[in-house]
């Protein structure tokens, strides 16, 4: 059995195969399994607490995980332990979620392309048909993952506190979640997975994209993100398109097209998921 896994701060999605690509159960979503961000107790206590997973550990051979955190060494490494020890019989790949981006969104095996994420955090890469390039190392939500769901979450939160929102998207606002100062304070700082939080707001976004104000707060933290990641391969732009894994992404189609636009580089694939690519790609590569 093998498990091909995406791992974001959020959530974490588990399929499993047969060496001929057959599933063999119903995808198994367990919570986010970020290693630059939980401790090792705590991501055993999360894969361990499945029984799904546990129930099929003895038989699974190998477990390819691409997960958000896993594109520094310490925490890829961590991570790594963790599911040796839990699944005894299998071999196990750690790699980044760009990787999972790059192999679901590119159309060939060998294709040349910029890969964007934008989930609940955000990272750019640069696939060149083998392998990918990291000119920027994430230093996490605190202080990048522009245009992500934390990100977008956190700038609601200031636009309501501030008073800059439109009277209607205050109240709808208002409306859908706790904004109480100390409940958000609990959350942010008492409280597990304070990315997840904040990007627990951006569906607020699409729910009201005929928004003005929604529309001009997508497309300022994608202009962002564009300037800080994106155009740090401006050269490559010239020859190779610019592919989106993630929902914040999938839904943001319009907006990015639009700041596409204006910085004049092409727009390739969207993927909301990308794991459901992920699985075609190690069922042709077994």
């Amino acid at each position: 059995m093998i498990l091909i896994t995406d791992g974001g701060s959020t959530k974490c999605d588990w399929i499993a195969i047969d060496d001929t690509g057959k599933r063999l159960a119903e995808k198994i979503r367990t919570k986010g399994l970020n290693p630059a961000i939980l401790t090792e107790k705590k991501l055993k206590k999360i894969i361990s607490g499945s029984e799904e997973l546990m129930r099929y550990k003895s038989e699974v051979t190998h477990i390819f995980f691409y997960g958000a955190g896993c594109g520094t060494e310490k925490p890829r490494t961590m991570l790594t332990h963790v599911l040796q020890f839990l699944f005894l019989n299998a071999h196990i790949e750690v790699q980044e979620d760009t990787m999972a981006a790059a192999r679901a969104c590119i159309n060939h095996k060998d294709e040349a392309g910029v890969v964007c994420i934008m989930g609940t955090g955000s990272n750019c890469s640069y696939y060149n048909g083998k392998s990918l390039e990291q000119r920027v190392i994430s230093l996490g939500y605190t202080l990048m993952d522009d245009a992500s769901g934390n990100y977008y979450g956190k700038q609601l939160i200031r636009d309501y506190y501030f008073k800059k929102m439109p009277q209607t998207i205050r109240l709808a606002f208002e409306h859908k979640y706790n904004l109480e100062a100390d409940f958000i304070k609990y959350n942010l700082y008492k409280q597990g997975n304070p990315n997840a939080y904040l990007a627990s707001f951006a569906e607020f976004m699409f729910l009201n994209k005929d928004s003005e104000y929604i529309k001009t707060l997508i497309k300022k933290g994608f202009r962002l993100f564009t300037e800080n990641m994106i155009m740090q391969f401006k050269e490559e732009l010239k020859n190779c398109p610019v592919h989106f894994a993630g929902s914040i992404a999938y839904f943001s189609k319009e907006e990015i097209m639009e700041v596409a636009e204006e910085y004049g580089f092409r727009v390739g694939n969207f993927v909301r998921r990308p794991i459901d690519g992920l699985v075609n790609y190690h069922v042709n590569n077994l």
